[in-house]
């Protein structure tokens, strides 16, 4: 019974505490990075994949953690074909913001097109879950799930070297 004061006002402290961070607006984003995302997807469009890269990739250097960064970076990175890359990209952002949509989506997708669909179905179930089924979220997940797979690329290393014929070696 003595506690029961100093308990009550410890967990008020700790509640207060707790809160105040809830209600902050978020940092203002970099005039740099916006510049940088705006025209790396510029260049994406116009299909200069290396540019959009290099912009992507320095607005990271402004701001690493950046959830709209880090998404177009996955983006890019499946577009490359490099889903586990953007799996990596895409669950940064879910470590930092777990509600976010387009990164559930975007992970999804990338295990989609690896081959992970029972995977991907538990995302597409988790954003359903979250947003509804009618969500543009859920909706570009579902198109990913019934596309499958991406077709794999053999590496030159795979495929049998084939040596050209020894020229003949006449003797004396």
């Amino acid at each position: 019974m003595r506690y029961s004061p100093l308990a009550a006002a410890i967990s008020l402290v700790v509640a207060l505490t707790a809160s105040t961070s809830f209600g902050q607006a978020p940092a203002p984003v970099d005039p740099r990075v916006a510049n940088l995302l705006d025209t790396g997807h510029t260049a994406l469009a116009a299909g200069d994949v290396d540019g959009a890269t290099d912009r992507f990739e320095a607005a990271l250097a402004l701001a690493p953690g950046s959830a709209p960064v880090l998404l177009a970076l996955g983006g890019l990175a499946r577009e490359k074909g490099l889903q586990g890359q953007a799996i990596h990209y895409f669950r940064e952002v879910q470590e930092a913001e777990p509600g976010n949509l387009a990164a559930i989506a975007g992970e999804g997708a990338a295990m989609a097109e690896k081959g992970a669909t029972a995977k991907a179905e538990r995302q597409l179930a988790k954003l359903k879950s979250m947003c509804g089924s009618n969500c543009a979220e859920a909706t570009k997940l579902s198109a990913a799930i019934a596309r499958g797979p991406l077709p794999q690329v053999k590496s030159a290393e795979a495929a049998p070297a084939k040596t050209p014929p020894l020229p003949q070696v006449e003797s004396n």
